[in-house]
């Protein structure tokens, strides 16, 4: 590392303090060449999306010991705790997942090879698919949570309950002004 970058690691040019991480690298680098710029927005977006990288990174290591990619694991979840039935149409599930109509198509159909979801049409509507957990889905979700949410534990060992609690706040009014609310 060259000279410059070190002092730049270890030293907050805008008078703020130290710097912990890489986004206050950034700042500082952007307050030492536009003083005049209030990078500010940079420090909250880019924590939050180094942050969601990090976490990312973490969850789909654990799911790999699984033989699963975390999306599998999300929309077998998502089935689990939907209803008694472990059943959605393809619609609700696609909003629940966030993802497209045809990409969650090629995802059931991937689902759907390895035995874990079953897809029909409804026979109240054929029109509408109807996607369902098999038992083997259902034990795998079963089996899974626990780990994942320990998982998740060892991810977020750096905060304490207060901090969590805080920052899920935070987060939900920021999602919230973003547009975000539950599908139903």
């Amino acid at each position: 590392m060259n000279d410059t970058l070190a002092n730049d690691a270890t030293e907050d040019h805008t008078g703020g303090g130290d710097i912990t991480d890489a986004v206050g690298l950034i700042l500082t680098q952007w307050a030492r060449v536009r003083p005049d710029v209030d990078c500010s927005p940079m420090g909250v977006v880019g924590r939050i999306s180094r942050a969601s990288r990090l976490l990312e990174k973490g969850i789909k290591e654990h799911f790999s010991e699984h033989d699963l990619e975390p999306w599998e694991f999300d929309v077998l979840a998502t089935l689990f705790r939907s209803n008694p039935e472990h059943r959605l149409c393809m619609s609700d599930l696609a909003s629940a997942a966030m993802v497209s109509s045809a990409a969650l198509t090629n995802r059931v159909d991937r689902l759907v090879a390895r035995g874990l979801v079953h897809r029909e049409v409804s026979p109240a509507n054929r029109r509408m698919v109807l996607i369902t957990l098999t038992d083997e889905g259902r034990a795998m979700v079963d089996t899974l949570l626990e780990g994942h949410v320990a998982n998740e534990e060892r991810l977020l060992a750096g905060l304490t309950a207060e901090d969590r609690e805080q920052l899920a706040g935070l987060l939900r009014k920021l999602l919230a002004s973003l547009g975000d609310a539950p599908s139903r």
